[in-house]
């Protein structure tokens, strides 16, 4: 057996989390460039091993018996998410995925291409030539009315898609990397506590507001599939706690939403880009859907708008890195591993590396060609994890981003109006610092 894995050496009481705190992204890419396969290093008192290897980050992902999600994680993730699908275990787990399978089988997502696009139409209608918006706002109002509608069945007023969108921000400082909370026991005060219970708070108060409109309104068994009415009839015969409806709500309204926006922020940034790439988009659209409006069938038919969403998120992964914990002892590529370590699985790290990857830091959409994938550990692309617990909305996230950019791209290019080398806000995910500027032009 080998000795512990390789990794930078901490300072006393943070380890390595200043100088992960300070930029993750290239901490977590030099480890991998500079160690290899499994790397160690601690955050603050946390044990962390960072796994780069796409067959360990299988095995992991694979077997979520023996690798569950961390303890460490059900403080102040756990006091937003509750025991919702991204966090609950074991029997509340399976139940509740059970239960949500229905609302996310492919023959109802097919039928969703027309609401998705009259929410593309709502936010275009406002937009024309030579405006600049905030593309990373308007892919999160557009994208937390489509999550609202299929999934909660409600319309949300634009104000309390206001009061939604106001109440991220810190919400998700909460979560930003920082060695004093790395090196702090859960239960001391941390600055930013207050706007976070109140932004929480203001959270819940939606989420009551949801749930009593549809109250009532669920019907039997053959009635609406939206995931509240699933929820809310499973609430009727006594499997649905309160606190379990409202965990299971929020987890929807807010993970249900953020990938979707961030994958297509992150898309038009790189379109502006990479103008090449950009016509070909247009080109595509234009050949598939011409003059109408896009379909199902269209996403089908689509090839390069998926090999661009694709490519997004591969080089800007909205959630950047996940995290396991062993159950018992185990060994991952010659490693004793302790039961109750962290271990990393990072997206970031893996989506670039030169081993899985050539010339991993350029944007090529060709690179998810058939023949080109074939040659690539499965796990070496992981933007959704993987194995059982893999996002139950991938699919239609997917859906939803080709159909966002189809209408879009129909009527607008947009421009960046970001100088010089872009910058990224850490939290739970990745978000671009200071929102993402770009000038919309007509077509």
């Amino acid at each position: 057996m080998k000795a512990s894995p390789p990794g930078p050496r901490g300072e006393p009481l943070f380890g390595s989390s200043r100088k992960y705190a300070k930029d993750p992204f290239r901490f977590l890419s030099a480890c991998e460039r500079s160690y290899g396969d499994i790397v160690t290093f601690e955050l603050g008192s946390l044990q962390t091993y960072l796994l780069t290897n796409p067959a360990d980050i299988q095995t992991v992902l694979l077997d979520p018996d023996t690798y569950r999600k961390p303890a460490f994680q059900n403080d102040a993730l756990g006091d937003l998410l509750g025991e919702g699908l991204l966090l609950s275990e074991g029997e509340t787990w399976e139940k509740q995925r059970e239960l949500a399978n229905p609302a996310f089988a492919m023959g109802r997502l097919a039928n969703f291409a027309d609401r998705i696009v009259d929410h593309a139409d709502a936010m275009l209608a406002g937009w024309h030539d030579g405006r600049e918006v905030d593309v990373e706002r308007e892919m999160t109002t557009v994208t937390l009315d489509v999550i609202a509608d299929l999934m909660l069945g409600v319309d949300l007023d634009a104000n309390v898609v206001e009061t939604v969108r106001e109440s991220l921000d810190p919400l998700g400082s909460r979560f930003e990397p920082d060695p004093i909370s790395f090196a702090t026991p859960n239960w001391v005060p941390m600055p930013g506590d207050r706007e976070y219970n109140r932004a929480l708070a203001t959270l819940e108060g939606v989420i009551d507001d949801i749930v009593a409109e549809r109250r009532g309104s669920e019907g039997d068994d053959d009635g609406p599939m939206d995931m509240l009415s699933i929820l809310l009839r499973a609430q009727e015969r006594g499997e649905q706690s309160d606190q379990q409806l409202r965990d299971e709500v929020m987890t929807m309204l807010l993970a249900g939403h953020d990938t979707t926006a961030l994958t297509l922020t992150y898309t038009w940034y790189l379109l502006s880009e990479h103008p090449t790439a950009r016509e070909k988009v247009h080109e595509e659209i234009a050949d598939v859907v011409g003059d109408g409006r896009p379909t199902m069938d269209d996403v089908r038919e689509f090839e390069y708008v998926e090999w661009v969403v694709d490519e997004a998120m591969r080089l800007y992964p909205p959630v950047y890195t996940l995290f396991r914990e062993p159950t018992e002892d185990v060994q991952l590529s010659g490693y004793d591993i302790s039961e109750g370590s962290a271990l990393m699985l990072s997206q970031w790290a893996v989506h670039r590396s030169p081993r899985w990857w050539d010339d991993p830091d350029s944007f090529r959409p060709e690179r998810w060609q058939r023949e080109q994938t074939s040659e690539r550990p499965s796990f070496a692309y992981f933007p959704f994890g993987g194995g059982p617990r893999h996002c139950i909305g991938k699919h239609l996230a997917k859906l939803e981003a080709q159909l966002i950019i189809a209408r879009t791209a129909s009527q607008f290019e947009l421009e960046t109006n970001r100088p010089g080398r872009l910058e990224f806000r850490p939290s739970l995910t990745m978000h671009p610092k200071d929102g993402m500027p770009m000038t919309v032009h007509e077509r």
